[in-house]
C-alpha cells in the first residue's frame, strides 16, 4: 500500500480511529488480565493443587502470561518491518486476539482450552503492541511533530480510560455472572477495536515495510562481527558467540531436565524461564560484542546505518535499566491482589445507606483496587503537563525524558516500601483496611506516568526509521524480563533454606519480597541515573512530505 501524504502542520484526521481502537483493545486486555489471578485461585484449573499452593502458582501463570504478551512484540515488529507493514500486521494479529478471548469465555473448565486462549491473547496482544504506537507516530512528520507529544499523552490517557472501566467491571462480572461473561465481554470489546481500526484504513499514512534492507540492523551487526582487521583479533565476535553458546547450554539444560537427566545442581526452571534467560543472554552479549567492533562496518555500510545501529544499542541499555520498574509494576495484578485478599473490604458505612448499599454491591473484590491505577494516570498526566512540569521549569529544573524515567523508578521503589509496611501490619495480626492500598497505588502510578508515558515518545523519537517497529518491540520486551526477574526471585525463595532464613529475620515471605523489590528499584535508579548522564539524545521523526 502506498504512503499517503499527511496534512502539513495539522493534527492528522485519522488519529481518532487509532485512539478509539486502543481504548477498546485496552479494555479487553485489562478486563481479562486483572481478573486472571483471582479466577485461577478459585477455579478448577488449579484444583489439583493444595489450597496453600494455589496463590503462588496463580502468580506464576500470570507472570508467564505477561512474559508471552511482551515477548511476541518481537515477532510482530519483525513481520511488520520486513514484510507486511504496520497496518496489515495489526489487523491480522487482532483477529488472533479475538480468537483467544473466545477460548477464555468458552473453556473456563478446560485447562487445555483455557491455556490455548491465554497463548492466543499473548500472541495477538503482543503482536500488535509495538505497532499501534509506532503506527500512530507514522501519522506525524517534521511539520507537525509538536502535536505528537499531545497525541502520545492522549494515547496513554485513553489506554488508562479503557483500563479503568475494565478494572471496575470485570471483577464485578466475574462475581455476579461467572467467568464466561467476565471473559466474554472483553472479547466483544476486542472485536469492536478491530472494526474501528479497519474503518480508518483509507485515511492512514502507510509507511511501507523496509523489506530485506542490506543496510539494516542485523546486516550491519553481522558485518561488524565478521570483518577482520589486519593485526587485530575479533573480541566482539568471541563475546557474541559466547552468548549464543550460553543460550544453547541453557536450553540444553532445560531439555535434560524434561528428560530427567539434568545435573543435580541445575534447578527445574521450566521452558519459559529457560527460553527467556537464553534470549536475554543473546541480546546482552550479542549487543556488547557488536558495540566492540561496530566501526568495522563503516565503508561496507553507509555511515548513517552504522550510526543508527549505535543508537539502537544505546537505547537497549536504557531499556535494560528500566526493566526493574516492570518487575515492580506488573505485580500489582498478582502480589498486591493476594495482599488485598488479606485486608478488610470497605463497608462504605460513612455514606448514606442507599449509596453505601449500591457501592457495596459493586465493590466486590480486591481486584477492583486496580482501577485506582488508570484513574490516577488520567489525573496525573494533565496535572504533570499543566502544573508540575511548567513549575519545575520555572524553578530552573530541566524536565528531560530520561530524568522523568529515572525518578519514576525511584517512586516505584517507594511504593513497594509502603506496600511492605502494610504487609507487616497484616502479619502482625492487625485488621488492615483495603483502602490503605491507595497509598502504594498512588506512588506506583506516579512512577508509571514518569516512566511509561514518557517512554512511548522516547522510544519512537530515538529509533532510526527502519527500526521503529523492532525498537518498540524491544521496549515492550522490558516487561518480559521484568516478569522473568519476578519468577526467578519467587523460584529462589521457594526452598526450605531460604524460607528458614526469612523466618529467622522475623519477616513473612511476602514482606521479605516487598522489601527486596524496593531495594532492587533503588539500585536500578542509581544505575539508570549514571548512564542517563552520558546518553546522546536523537531526533528521528520522519521529514515532512
Amino acid at each position: 500500500m502506498s504512503t499517503t501524504t499527511a496534512d502539513p502542520g495539522r493534527m492528522p484526521r485519522q488519529i481518532p480511529y487509532i485512539i478509539g481502537n486502543e481504548a477498546c483493545e485496552r479494555f479487553s486486555f485489562y478486563g481479562m488480565r486483572n481478573i486472571l489471578v483471582e479466577f485461577l485461585v478459585g477455579s478448577i484449573i488449579l484444583a489439583y493443587l493444595p489450597v496453600v499452593d494455589r496463590e503462588g502458582h496463580a502468580k506464576d501463570i500470570f507472570h508467564m502470561f505477561v512474559i508471552g504478551v511482551y515477548f511476541f512484540p518481537l515477532l510482530g515488529g519483525w513481520l511488520s518491518d520486513r514484510y507486511f507493514g504496520k497496518y496489515h500486521t495489526v489487523l491480522w494479529f487482532s483477529l488472533v486476539y479475538c480468537a483467544g478471548h473466545a477460548c477464555l469465555a468458552l473453556f473456563e473448565h478446560s485447562r487445555s482450552g483455557f491455556f490455548t486462549g491465554l497463548f492466543l491473547i499473548a500472541l495477538g496482544s503482543g503482536g500488535i503492541k509495538p505497532l499501534v504506537v509506532s503506527f500512530c507516530g507514522d501519522q506525524f512528520d517534521q511539520s507537525n511533530k509538536d502535536k505528537a507529544k499531545i497525541v502520545f499523552d492522549a494515547f496513554y490517557w485513553i489506554i488508562n480510560f479503557g483500563s479503568f472501566f475494565a478494572s471496575l467491571l470485570a471483577p464485578f462480572l466475574l462475581h455476579r455472572f461467572g467467568p464466561s461473561v467476565a471473559f466474554g465481554v472483553p472479547g466483544v470489546l476486542m472485536f469492536i477495536a478491530t472494526v474501528v481500526f479497519w474503518l480508518g484504513r483509507n485515511r492512514y499514512v502507510h509507511v511501507p515495510p523496509s523489506g530485506n534492507d542490506p543496510h539494516g540492523f542485523m546486516a550491519v551487526v553481522n558485518t561488524a562481527l565478521r570483518t577482520r582487521v589486519p593485526g587485530q583479533g575479533r573480541p566482539g565476535l568471541f563475546v557474541a558467540l559466547a552468548g549464543v553458546g550460553l543460550a544453547v547450554l541453557l536450553l540444553l539444560l532445560w531439555l535434560l531436565t524434561v528428560l530427567g537427566a539434568s545435573p543435580s545442581w541445575w534447578p527445574d526452571f521450566g521452558f519459559v524461564i529457560s527460553a527467556c534467560l537464553a534470549l536475554g543472554v543473546v541480546i546482552a552479549l550479542g549487543g556488547w560484542g557488536a558495540s566492540m567492533q561496530l566501526e568495522r562496518a563503516r565503508g561496507v555500510h553507509p555511515d548513517a546505518a552504522v550510526d543508527g545501529v549505535r543508537a539502537v544499542l544505546r537505547i537497549l541499555i536504557v531499556f535494560a535499566l528500566v526493566t526493574p520498574f516492570w518487575s515492580l509494576f506488573d505485580q500489582k495484578a498478582s502480589t498486591w491482589i493476594i495482599q488485598g485478599r488479606q485486608m478488610v473490604m470497605p463497608t462504605f458505612s460513612w455514606l448514606p445507606q442507599g449509596m453505601g448499599d449500591v457501592l457495596r454491591g459493586w465493590f466486590v473484590s480486591p481486584s477492583q483496587m486496580q482501577a485506582l491505577n488508570p484513574l490516577l494516570v488520567m489525573l496525573l498526566i494533565p496535572f504533570n503537563n499543566i502544573v508540575l512540569y511548567p513549575l519545575l521549569r520555572r524553578m530552573g529544573f530541566q524536565v528531560t525524558a530520561l530524568r522523568r524515567m529515572g525518578w519514576g523508578i525511584v517512586f516505584s521503589g517507594v511504593a513497594w516500601v509502603a506496600a511492605a509496611v502494610l504487609q507487616l501490619w497484616i502479619d502482625g495480626g492487625d485488621q488492615v483496611a483495603l483502602a490503605w492500598q491507595s497509598l502504594p497505588y498512588l506512588l506506583l502510578t506516579f512512577g508509571e506516568v514518569l516512566v511509561s508515558a514518557t517512554a512511548l515518545e522516547f522510544a519512537y523519537s530515538q529509533a532510526p526509521h527502519a527500526m521503529k517497529g523492532v525498537i518498540m518491540a524491544f521496549w515492550y520486551l522490558t516487561s518480559t524480563f521484568g516478569s522473568l526477574w519476578v519468577l526467578l526471585t519467587n523460584f529462589g525463595v521457594r526452598n526450605e533454606a531460604v524460607l528458614g532464613r526469612i523466618a529467622d529475620s522475623g519477616l513473612s515471605e511476602n514482606a521479605f519480597l516487598m522489601v527486596f523489590f524496593a531495594g532492587f528499584a533503588f539500585v536500578a535508579a542509581l544505575a539508570f541515573a549514571a548512564y542517563a548522564r552520558r546518553y546522546p539524545m536523537q531526533d528521528n521523526y520522519r521529514t515532512a512530505a
